[in-house]
This record gives structure tokens, sequence and C-alpha cells, in this order.
């Protein structure tokens, strides 16, 4: 009997139905060894010769982000999001011309103006999505890639993926995606076009800010796509089994937590654009923000759990209340259960496309009422 295709929640949630063989349980066990045994021809029947890019566990984290992602020639974890995210341009070669978003996770941003720059790759950033300005930046048959983060990192642009992928492609280049908050609930890029998509894992796809890892998932097994696997390999900036576990426990539960998380941020934007003490709301799901046209074709089911508010009174105003949220956490990251909030300029620092009156919020799964009345009472008493 053939059976019926199950939906990515389904997958997601008992972990592509795995039961492990020996007890019949059906959480998979941790595998932690680091070397495996020959056969009596010297061969390797398994599969498995070596921990560093050999391992059970991480394996099995991979098959359920690369099902979620319909990544064709499947995913790779990396020890951070910085690992995979810097894998993609160090597979790249010196001299190579790459055009990224301006707005992005800030450390990438500072790597790339850094230590890319030195190693002879020529870097370009432009506002992407402007369709016309990238474009112009594209050098066919010089430029390489095109890095994408959308929704863009703190300011939350959107990026027209399939319209990218295409000046890509015209151009002889490969459209790498950071798709860290979207997350593949609501986007997944590899259908519309991008050759590879990047997740800072510690993010959403952990949800509970506990593990450190990153993702790159690839539409093709082609020779880039092999640099990228050798550079993880040789580098060893591998994910340990321990946290491929714990990442693969906080995917079982990503669309219920996506789900939740999307439709408060959602609520919290449409109340916080009333808020007297407010000047803007940036979030992509509502019907003033300058991408929400291309959001809503290219996100399912919500606009993601990230926003950023603009505070009356300017960066004063801003730090003062984020100093005075209960609920609310001060911290930095995003994507976990628990709701965070930071003045981003001051973390970014000189140089930062960040607006100095710009708070982030990370939402979680408290309830959204409890959520607002912190947010009011802190804007409130800062602004006092």
């Amino acid at each position: 009997m053939t059976k019926r295709p199950l939906h990515p929640r389904s997958l997601a949630a008992q972990a592509m139905g795995k039961i492990d063989p020996l007890t019949k349980a059906v959480v998979p066990p941790i595998h932690v060894a680091t070397t495996y045994i020959r056969d009596a021809d010297n061969a390797y029947s398994s599969g498995f010769v070596y921990g560093r890019p050999d391992n059970e566990t991480v394996h099995e984290a991979q098959a359920v982000l690369a099902m979620l992602e319909e990544a064709k020639a499947g995913a790779l974890l990396f020890g951070s999001g910085m690992a995979a995210a810097t894998a993609v341009f160090q597979a790249l070669s010196p001299g190579d011309h790459v055009v990224a978003s301006k707005v992005m996770y800030w450390a990438l941003r500072a790597w790339l103006l850094t230590e890319a720059t030195r190693w002879g790759l020529k870097i370009e950033f432009v506002e992407t999505d402007d369709l016309a300005a990238l474009k112009a930046a594209v050098k066919p048959g010089i430029t390489k890639l095109i890095w994408a983060e959308t929704p863009s990192n703190p300011l939350w642009t959107i990026t027209d993926i399939a319209a990218a992928a295409e000046i890509a492609h015209a151009a002889g280049a490969k459209l790498a995606v950071d798709s860290t908050c979207a997350s593949p609930v609501h986007t997944r890029p590899l259908t519309l076009g991008a050759d590879i998509v990047m997740h800072a894992a510690t993010k959403v796809l952990n949800g509970h800010s506990d593990v450190v890892a990153g993702a790159l998932c690839a539409s093709e097994d082609d020779e880039f796509w092999g640099r990228v696997k050798t550079v993880r390999k040789m580098q060893g900036g591998i994910l340990g089994p321990f946290e491929a576990y714990l990442l693969m426990r906080g995917m079982r539960t990503l669309h219920v937590r996506q789900e939740r998380q999307s439709a408060s941020a959602m609520a919290l934007a449409q109340k916080l654009s009333a808020h007297p003490l407010v000047s803007r709301v940036l979030y992509p799901g509502l019907p003033q923000h300058p991408g929400h046209d291309i959001a809503a074709r290219q996100m399912q089911g919500g606009f993601g759990y990230m926003l950023s508010i603009q505070v009356s009174g300017g960066e004063q105003a801003a730090v003062a209340a984020a100093a005075r949220v209960e609920l609310y956490k001060r911290a930095t990251s995003l994507g976990g259960v628990e709701s965070l909030i930071e003045h981003r300029a001051s973390i970014e620092g000189a140089g930062s496309p960040c607006p100095p009156d710009l708070l982030r919020l990370s939402t979680g799964i408290e309830d959204v009422e409890d959520l607002y009345a912190d947010l009011d009472q802190a804007l409130k008493a800062g602004h006092g």
C-alpha cells in the first residue's frame, strides 16, 4: 500500500519517524563515537569513517532540516551560524566579486569588511530589496555570489527571492539567502530559485536558547556545494552530537512555536502601531511596510517572530524603555521561547545602519497581552 504523503509539520514532529532499532525508542539516541571499525577488507561498509564529518545524530538532524527546506542536495550543520555563513564565502576564490545586503547580521557584515576583504574577496553592499540597485551592482561573469538576508535584521526589509535569483543566474552567480528570521515554516528560498539557504540555527530552529549552531541547505549537489562541504570537513566547523540532538528536539516543535510567535508578533505590531510613544513599527506583516506585498507573496502562514519599534523621544527614550521591561529579557539573540528586547545601535556600534531610536523585539510564546502590557509600561516609564 502506498503511504500518503505527510505534511512537513508531521515529519518534523516525529523527527522523520526515526525509531531506534535496538530499543524501539521514539526518541533517537545520541551517537557520540569519534571513530568507527573498518571491515576485514579495510573498507567502511557503514559509511562512517571519522567523527569530524561523520556522526549519525548530526546526519539525522540534517535530514530533518533538508526535508523542511526541500533541499535536494541536503543540509550541513555547523558549529555556529557564523561558521555556516563564512563557509559559503570561503568556497569562493580570491578576487571573486560578491554583492551582499547592506542591512544584515552585524557580525557577518563586520567579517565581510575585514577578513573576507583581506582574503581577497571584492564585497559590495547594496539594498537588495531595491532590484534596480541589485541588478546594477552585479557584474556578469565577475560576480559569483549574491548574499541576501530576508527579512533583514533589524529593519526587516524584504528581498524578492525569485527576482534576485533571476538576476544572479543571468550573471552566472549563485544566490544565497539568510532565512534565519523567516524559518522554513514561513519561507523556503530554494523553492523560489535560491541556490543556498543559511540559518543561524541557534535561533528559532532550536528555539530554546541553549544551542549554538548553524546550517546550510542546497538545491544542487554541484561543484560549489562540494567546496562548501570540503570547507566544513577540512576546517572542522562541525556541530557536536549533543548540540545536534538538542537542535533536532527543537525542530520537532518548530511549527507550533513559529505559528504562536508569528501570530503574537503580528498582534504586537498592530497594537504598537497605535501607541502614542512609538513613532514607527517595522514588521513585514503590516500593510504599510514597504516590503509587505512581496512578503505576502513569498511567506506563508505568517510574517515571522521579529519586529522593531522606533521610540518617540529618540535614543535616550529607547534605552530607558529597554531598561524598564519586566517580562521581556534584555539580552541579545532571538527566536527562543522567551521574548527578548535589545537596543541594537548600542550593540552594533559605529557604522551600523540601525537607527539610534530602535528597539529590536524577539517574540516568544508568552501571553501576548502580557507582552504588550510590559512594553506599554516600559515605554511610559522611560518617557517620563
